[in-house]
C-alpha cells in the first residue's frame, strides 16, 4: 500500500514538473522568437516561416536603426524621471493611504474603505479627467502623468489587508511607549511590509514603464515624450518621416521594417525584466503575506 502511495506521489509530481515546464516553455518562446529575429538578417527573416530556434544570420543593423532615432534617448531620460519619480510619489501615498484605512478606531474607517472601493468600478471619464487636468494647468508636464496616478486602489487594498493582518498587541505597545502615528508606521509597520513594498514597487514601476495613453492625451511638447511614444512613433509613423529621422532612404526603410519592430520591442522590454530578478523572490510573499490562513 506504501509502495502505491509513492509511485503515485513521484508519478503525480513527475505530471506536475512536465506541466509547468510545459507552461513555461509557452511564456518564454516568444520573447526568445523576438530576440532571436532582432539579430537576424532582414531578408532571410521576411522569407522565413514558421517557428524560429536561432537568429537567421546575425546583425546588429537593426539595433543601430532603432537607436539612431532622433529622440530616443532623450524618452529614455523622460521615461526614467517617470518611473523614478511617479513611483515615489506612489509609494508615498500608498503606504500613508494603507495606514489610515487599517485604523478600525478612525470614525470613517468604513466609509473611506468603501469610497475607495467605488473608484475601482467608477471613474469621472475621459473628458472630465482632460478638462480637470487643463484647468491644473499641467497639459505639458510630465507631472500630468504622475499626479492622476498617485494612488492604485488595488494596491492600496493589497497594502491595507497586509498592515491589518499584522498583531494589533505590537501598535498598542508603541502606543503605551509614546510613540504616535508617524513614528509607528515608519519604525514599525514599514519593516515588517517590507517583502509587499517591494512587490507594489514592482507594479507601480512595470505600469510607468508601460504606460502610453496618457502621455499621448496631456503631452504636446515632442522633447517630454516618454520612451513608448517615441517606439510607437517608429513602429507606425509615415514611413517616410521615420526613415528621414533614422538616416535611410525609403528603399532602406522598407527592408529594415519588419526587424526595427523586433528591436524596439526588445529596447523597450529590456530594462524592465532586469528589474524582475531583484524583487521576484519577495513576489509570492509579499502578496499572500496578507491573505487569510485556512
Amino acid at each position: 500500500m506504501k509502495t502505491k502511495k509513492k509511485v503515485s506521489y513521484i508519478l503525480g509530481d513527475l505530471a506536475m514538473k512536465l506541466f509547468l515546464g510545459i507552461v513555461a516553455v509557452l511564456c518564454l518562446y516568444p520573447l526568445l522568437y523576438i530576440i532571436f529575429a532582432s539579430f537576424s538578417d532582414p531578408m532571410r527573416l521576411v522569407q522565413h516561416t514558421g517557428l524560429l530556434f536561432k537568429p537567421l544570420g546575425f546583425t546588429w543593423r537593426g539595433y543601430e536603426v532603432a537607436l539612431s532615432y532622433k529622440g530616443i534617448f532623450t524618452g529614455y531620460i523622460n521615461t526614467a524621471f517617470i518611473v523614478v519619480f511617479g513611483t515615489m510619489i506612489n509609494m508615498v501615498m500608498t503606504v500613508l493611504g494603507a495606514y489610515a484605512l487599517s485604523r478600525k478606531e478612525m470614525y470613517t474607517y468604513r466609509f473611506l474603505n468603501l469610497f475607495f472601493v467605488f473608484t475601482m468600478f467608477f471613474s469621472g471619464g475621459l473628458i472630465p479627467t482632460y478638462i480637470l487636468i487643463k484647468n491644473l494647468g499641467l497639459i505639458d508636464s510630465l507631472f500630468a502623468l504622475l499626479l492622476p496616478v498617485a494612488i492604485n486602489t488595488w494596491n492600496l487594498i493589497i497594502l491595507r489587508t497586509t498592515i491589518s493582518g499584522l498583531p494589533e498587541s505590537l501598535v498598542e505597545s508603541a502606543r503605551i511607549d509614546g510613540a504616535n502615528d508617524f513614528v509607528i508606521l515608519c519604525r514599525l509597520i514599514v519593516p515588517l511590509v517590507k517583502p509587499t513594498l517591494a512587490v507594489l514597487v514592482l507594479y507601480y514601476v512595470v505600469g510607468h514603464w508601460n504606460s502610453w495613453f496618457n502621455a499621448m492625451l496631456y503631452i504636446k511638447d515632442r522633447d517630454k515624450f516618454p520612451l513608448q511614444l517615441i517606439l510607437r512613433e517608429i513602429l507606425i509613423a509615415n514611413t517616410s518621416n521615420a526613415a528621414s529621422s533614422i538616416g535611410l532612404d525609403l528603399s532602406e526603410m522598407d527592408k529594415y521594417k519588419q526587424l526595427v519592430k523586433y528591436c524596439t520591442t526588445v529596447i523597450a522590454t529590456l530594462p524592465i525584466l532586469c528589474v524582475y530578478p531583484f524583487l521576484q523572490k519577495y513576489f509570492v510573499k509579499g502578496v499572500m503575506i496578507g491573505a487569510v490562513k485556512g
